[in-house]
């Protein structure tokens, strides 16, 4: 009986990573897919009196377009507001308009700010968050016909203290998006 040969050469095995691109489906699609499932969080059985969830899908956006501003276009708030709109409960457009908004305000921050840190993407992140969410409120109580900004203080917390992990999570994938994979 031949036994195959174990050990392999160091040539040999720089020689397999060599060439190696990103699956361009993985590259392009990752983050769409990676905000598209943070929407549908929402859509778990978790039952609150009032606002506590943190709108993921939005700070995974914020994520990867501080991470990589080049990667999704500013006509990104379009199509993935809509479908964060039909899992959110919001009325229908008001992401839309938000999602939108932040990515042309992060247009101006980056064109402000050549060169940012931790503190200033953390404090860019926590005042379009604010805003994101005092407006969101606000359009809801267009549709319930009560004051729903008064309400949205634990969960502005929160969305604030989770948004460094989200980035986090988001850097991973992104790395995950870079692996040099033939296909999937």
């Amino acid at each position: 009986m031949i036994l195959p040969r174990i050990t392999a050469r160091p040539e040999d095995l720089v020689r397999n990573r060599i060439n190696r691109a990103p699956s361009p489906l993985l590259a392009v699609g990752l983050p769409w897919a990676s905000v598209m499932l943070a929407s549908m969080v929402s859509f778990s059985p978790i039952i609150a009196s009032a606002p506590v969830l943190p709108p993921l899908a939005f700070m995974v956006l914020l994520a990867w377009r501080m991470l990589r501003p080049s990667l999704l276009p500013v006509w990104i708030g379009l199509p993935l507001g809509a479908w964060d709109d039909l899992f959110s409960g919001q009325p229908f457009g008001s992401a839309i308009v938000l999602w939108s908004a932040a990515m042309l305000a992060m247009e101006v921050i980056d064109a402000r700010f050549l060169w940012r840190g931790f503190v200033q993407d953390w404090l860019a992140g926590s005042a379009l968050l604010a805003a994101y969410l005092l407006l969101s409120s606000t359009f809801a109580s267009f549709a319930t016909g009560y004051p729903l900004p008064l309400s949205i203080g634990p969960q502005l917390l929160l969305s604030v203290v989770v948004f460094p992990p989200v980035t986090r999570v988001v850097a991973l994938l992104d790395r995950v998006r870079l692996l040099p994979l033939r296909r999937l």
